[in-house]
């Protein structure tokens, strides 16, 4: 989703396509030589306000689990606003590396950061190291450039590493083998009370079920893991600030997120990290016990949406999109929180959109060669891969691949070639 920098507003660096038959310049590192099979988790602050950032460092964890990749540790899709990279103290070799988006970022377009300083909860993890490292954070900037942002050097075996461990209720559900070669999806309970933990494992396979029929997830079925994690709730429900309506839940989410009253986020991100950290996991999903329309979804971070509302299932996939794959929204009338969310000045990291700056490396292979650039939405280009005008929250200046899709409206029959491309390459980077 959104972010800023240290003075100015911020955003996206070309993406470079690349051949998953092998990766040129992103060299993979023996997972056993440097790293456990648990996890390690850092909890920061994010704080700051439209023109600033600063990062506090909070606590340091280690968790039981590493559910992600043994292979792809040095992930080759350069997506998201900030980066993390750790390197071997002893030989200065990095040995991980990945992406990730953050509610604060969003935050700082909005008009509440241009009148007060704010905080936020971030968590990073990645494998458990055996020897000590150095780990490096790194923001982008407005002109798509990462600056290095934070550094720390870690000490795996220090006695100040939490080791604690939740309890949490937990199923696998889809069982295709081991978390290192599979993707792993946990969903989390959220406004759901103990006695409505059957009613969650059903809205859960409801879910999971329609996710499988949809293109590419339907061919690619056999390459998930699904976990549910029973976290009970006290209440049923959830906030809704704009109606008054406030619920005692386990994460504490809340509808009217920067005053829009259809996204849905929880701030209490540490806690999503101590529910999910019970199962092995590559992507979180938090599902409300509630009837609203609505959700949200960021990069590396998690999706959350409502149970009951007949459009649950199209809103899940949507923000799934977000989450899971980086993809980034398409459409550009509905009304949004955000100021200037993108730099029309050069091309976004996100797969499916481009400001032409940087074309040639975004979707043109799947296009006909007789398609116009820019391609006017017509009638007679309705079921075609082209580039049309508007996307990305603006209707001018930024570009999307089809004429509908699932990132664009609930009406589209679903992902656009180019979103399934997107989602397969990231089902390989996690799953092989």
């Amino acid at each position: 989703m959104r972010h800023i920098s240290f003075t100015q507003i911020k955003w996206s660096l070309c993406f470079l396509m690349f051949s998953f038959a092998a990766y040129p310049g992103f060299a993979q590192v023996e997972y056993e030589q440097y790293f456990t099979d648990e996890t390690m988790r850092i909890d920061f602050i994010f704080a700051g306000n439209v023109e600033s950032e600063h990062i506090y460092l909070d606590e340091i964890k280690k968790e039981l689990f590493w559910g992600g990749t043994k292979t792809q540790l040095i992930n080759p899709l350069d997506y998201g606003e900030y980066k993390l990279e750790v390197f071997d103290l002893n030989s200065n070799e990095m040995i991980y590396k990945s992406g990730f988006c953050t509610l604060f970022e969003e935050w700082q377009t909005t008009n509440e950061a241009q009148k007060v300083n704010k905080g936020f909860q971030q968590t990073i993890i990645f494998p458990y190291p055996k020897q000590m490292v150095r780990l490096k954070l790194y923001s982008r900037s407005w002109e798509g450039d990462f600056n290095e942002i934070f550094t720390m050097e870690i000490n795996p075996k220090d006695y100040f590493i939490n080791p604690e461990k939740h309890s949490y209720p937990f199923e696998k559900i889809v069982d295709n083998g081991t978390s290192d070669k599979k993707v792993d999806i946990a969903f989390l309970a959220e406004g759901y009370t103990n006695e409505e933990m059957d009613k969650f494992k059903k809205d859960v396979q409801r879910f999971v079920s329609y996710l499988f029929s949809q293109p590419p997830y339907d061919k690619e079925a056999n390459n998930f893991n699904i976990w549910i994690v029973k976290s009970a709730s006290e209440e049923s429900g959830t906030d809704i600030p704009g109606k008054d309506i406030y619920k005692k839940t386990v994460m504490n989410s809340n509808f009217y997120t920067f005053d829009s009253d259809r996204y849905l986020t929880t701030d209490n991100f540490f806690k999503v990290c101590d529910v999910a950290s019970v199962v092995p996991y590559d992507d979180i999903c938090i599902v409300v016990n509630s009837k609203k329309y609505g959700g949200g979804g960021i990069y590396n971070h998690y999706a959350i949406f409502t149970a009951d509302h007949p459009l649950a299932e199209k809103v899940f996939i949507h923000e799934f999109g977000h989450s899971f794959a980086g993809l980034g929204d398409e459409y550009y009338t509905s009304s949004t929180s955000y100021n200037d969310f993108f730099n029309l000045e050069i091309e976004p990291w996100q797969p499916n959109l481009t400001t032409l700056k940087a074309f040639d490396d975004k979707w043109k292979h799947l296009m006909d060669k007789d398609t116009p650039i820019p391609t006017p939405r017509k009638k007679e280009f309705n079921q075609t891969v082209g580039v049309y005008e508007g996307g990305g929250y603006v209707s001018e200046g930024m570009y999307s691949p089809f004429m509908d899709c699932r990132m664009k409206s609930n009406a589209a029959e679903g992902f656009c070639p180019v979103c399934q491309e997107a989602i397969k390459k990231m089902i390989r980077t996690k799953s092989e």
